[in-house]
């Protein structure tokens, strides 16, 4: 078992240790250009809530149908991906089928094995499943499920390429380029991005335990109060106008970006010579830009969701008791949707724990 794997799982499951672990330090992480909230007022609904069962991605497609996952970091997940109806009803997706394996079975093709991410893109819907379970070793190959959203069939099957990822790999976010017909995937178990070709399927691996993809420590700050773990490369968003693809390591405070048009050489030197450090943040995990170019992101240690500007200057969103680790972000009808997966909370037994979907408006709405 290797050491990103040891540290997620002890920090999850093992409330002795974990409690044994803590140590006072400080969690004030220096921004820059920060700027105070937006307003101390910004309104926040409750789309959902989950019981026993931690929620991490949340997509909303262009028709508004909400998809939202739930990983297999523990045994009792009832689905890995559910898709929340209009009456507020709550339905397995595609099916009950897709959705039946369990822990200690053999894998099959046609049937979820642990779902980090769902991602709406153009009538898709897709699905990263990592094929990792309890924090192990992938059990096979980690792979991209695309279904059709008009008729929910499975329309393409993306498998990654022995050499695009590692046995402690953690496939955790992608973006879909339909300019270049790519797609970007971060690994937040082995520090790196790979990228995939959403024509022939062939998949690379790049910046591969480089500095911009790695974590920078092996813990984070909640109340003064140490919560052990090293995530590398996770939070993910594109410009594709601009061809611009911003990367961000969870256990970490450094923005990074690169041209998508230099991830079309095939020199890794070249690729690790264009990538830019956009500036300090706080330690986030997923991201998302909007159509002003707006870059959302949490703030896990403050529980705050916040957003960086085109001009660089960082602003904060919401702050408080409604956000617990927002992991997942998507936008829909001008109001930004988030997940609250409490990871730093969700240490031992979380059957009575509530995990919740929220939104809240975009500035200026």
């Amino acid at each position: 078992m290797t050491t990103f794997i040891k540290n997620i799982f002890v920090s999850l499951l093992l409330v002795t240790f974990l409690n044994s672990c803590k140590e006072n330090t400080s969690a004030t992480i220096p921004l820059e250009n920060s700027q105070p909230a937006d307003s101390l007022s910004q309104p926040v609904t409750q789309v959902a809530s989950f019981t026993g069962q931690q929620v991490t991605g949340v997509t909303v497609s262009d028709d508004g149908r909400i998809f939202v996952n739930f990983p297999r970091w523990r045994k009792g997940v009832e689905n890995s991906v559910i898709e929340i109806k209009a009456d507020q009803s709550l339905k397995s997706y595609p099916n009950d089928s897709w959705n039946a394996w369990e822990i200690g079975q053999p894998t099959q093709q046609d049937q979820f094995v642990g779902v980090q991410s769902v991602i709406a893109f153009e009538n898709e819907l897709y699905i990263i499943d990592t094929r990792s379970v309890l924090f192990q070793e992938v059990l096979d190959a980690p792979r991209i499920y695309v279904f059709d959203l008009e008729t929910d069939n499975l329309k393409k099957t993306y498998t990654l390429g022995t050499s695009s990822y590692f046995p402690d790999s953690y496939i955790n976010d992608l973006r879909v380029d339909p300019i270049k017909n790519l797609i970007y995937l971060t690994d937040s178990g082995h520090a790196g991005l790979i990228v995939l070709d959403r024509e022939t399927g062939a998949s690379r691996r790049i910046l591969n335990e480089h500095q911009s993809t790695k974590a920078e420590q092996s813990y984070l700050t909640f109340d003064n109060q140490k919560w052990k773990g090293t995530i590398h490369s996770d939070g993910i968003a594109l410009d594709a106008i601009n061809n611009r693809l911003y990367y961000h390591a969870l256990t970490a405070y450094s923005l990074y970006s690169i041209s998508t048009d230099d991830l079309l050489t095939k020199s890794e030197k070249a690729i690790e010579q264009s990538v830019v450090y956009e500036g300090k943040t706080a330690a986030p995990d997923g991201m998302i830009l909007d159509s002003n170019g707006n870059l959302y992101f949490a703030d896990l240690e403050n529980n705050k969701i916040q957003y960086r500007k085109p001009d660089g200057t960082i602003h904060t969103l919401v702050e408080g008791d409604q956000v617990s680790w927002a992991d997942t972000f998507s936008i829909y009808n001008n109001e930004l949707y988030y997940t609250n997966s409490r990871i730093n909370e969700a240490t031992g037994d979380i059957s009575d724990m509530t995990f919740t979907l929220n939104k809240t408006p975009l500035p200026g709405n």
